[in-house]
């Protein structure tokens, strides 16, 4: 097992991110179904760590960036700093929702539309970063998330405040389009699992990672399409399942999405001002750690001595004996399991 492997393309981002909404999920469902009796704010504890996080990194991110203007001519370190400033705005408008959210709910006393004014904010903001990230080659998906929903957040908010009385299944119809391009997706890359399994001129390499991809695209569609399904037939009455049930699935696709951040390039280097991978980092705070880091181990070693020593002996390459150029004096040697063709004895010219 080779951990410089495994944390190589580590994202430490996403992984907060999952991890903080995998224990919000747990708690909300424990809440709702009466197991504890906490308040809605400590309920939402992970969600104001999350938020925290990311305002203090983005805090000293932009004191390192004011105090150390060289660092601004690094490459694309504009763009990056640019992209962390979007990111903590969009941060701050979900955090003025959530803050609404938990007041409404202790409180009730004003409408649910004022309670989603910040996401009606946010949406027109992601639609303009995600113009800003496909022109600087970005990945923003929050962004994405936040903008092609901005239709759902109004129904929602419509139906809590009673001037719909839509069932929740015709409520939920923008989320039922976005989830069916994302079955196309996942469909798309069975489709070329297979075809790359049948094939005989791609490598081995290439075949693991589309089956991998396909993989983990089903063990996150599937799971919260159940979910958002038994969410909404749970809301409508059309099943006494409890609310922990109807979350098991969320929890499946939020296991799985923290499980493909150990794969996946990307996050911004300026986050806490490191400016560098996070592993990277990690190893420079803390040496101890490069010395196990570097430690590969092989699980197929015998540790028997006597089965190393019964193991055979390779053979030393054959030797190929040197050829001498009488005219220039070199002497010309081959490699073992490569061929040059010997230089000409004469060369005659052809007449005009």
């Amino acid at each position: 097992m080779n951990l410089r492997g495994l944390f190589q393309d580590f994202n430490p981002s996403k992984f907060l991110i999952y991890s903080c909404l995998l224990l919000f999920s747990v708690l909300l469902s424990l809440r709702l179904d009466g197991i504890i009796q906490w308040s809605y704010w400590a309920v939402f504890t992970p969600i104001w760590l999350w938020k925290l996080l990311v305002i203090i990194g983005a805090s000293v991110g932009t004191g390192v960036w004011a105090h150390n203007p060289q660092y601004r001519a690094e490459g694309e370190t504009c763009v990056e700093f640019k992209a962390m400033l979007i990111a903590v705005g969009l941060h701050v408008l979900l955090l003025m929702f959530e803050v609404l959210v938990c007041d409404r709910v202790e409180k009730g006393k004003y409408f649910w539309l004022l309670v989603f004014m910040p996401l009606f904010f946010v949406s027109p903001v992601s639609v303009a970063a995600c113009v800003w990230g496909f022109r600087h080659d970005r990945s923003l998906e929050l962004e994405v998330l936040c903008s092609v929903n901005i239709l759902q957040f109004i129904f929602i908010a419509l139906r809590l405040d009673r001037i719909i009385s839509w069932p929740w299944l015709v409520v939920c119809v923008p989320l039922w389009i976005l989830m069916s391009f994302l079955c196309l997706v996942v469909l798309y890359y069975i489709i070329w699992s297979v075809l790359f399994l049948r094939s005989i001129d791609i490598i081995a390499e290439q075949r693991r990672t589309h089956i991998t991809m396909a993989i983990s695209w089903m063990t996150i569609v599937v799971p919260l399409l159940t979910f958002e399904i038994l969410l909404v037939h749970k809301l409508d009455g059309h099943n006494s399942l409890s609310y922990v049930c109807v979350f098991v699935p969320l929890w499946l696709s939020l296991l799985t999405l923290m499980a493909t951040t150990f794969g996946q390039k990307g996050g911004n280097h300026w986050w806490f001002g490191i400016r560098k991978d996070f592993c990277h980092f990690l190893l420079e705070l803390l040496p101890f750690l490069r010395e196990y880091g570097n430690v590969s181990y092989d699980l197929q070693r015998s540790e028997d001595p006597e089965a190393v020593e019964d193991l055979p002996v390779p053979e030393p390459p054959p030797k190929i004996a040197p050829m001498f150029h009488k005219k220039t004096g070199v002497v010309i040697t081959q490699s073992p399991g490569k061929y040059f063709v010997p230089p000409p004895k004469l060369c005659i010219d052809m007449p005009d």
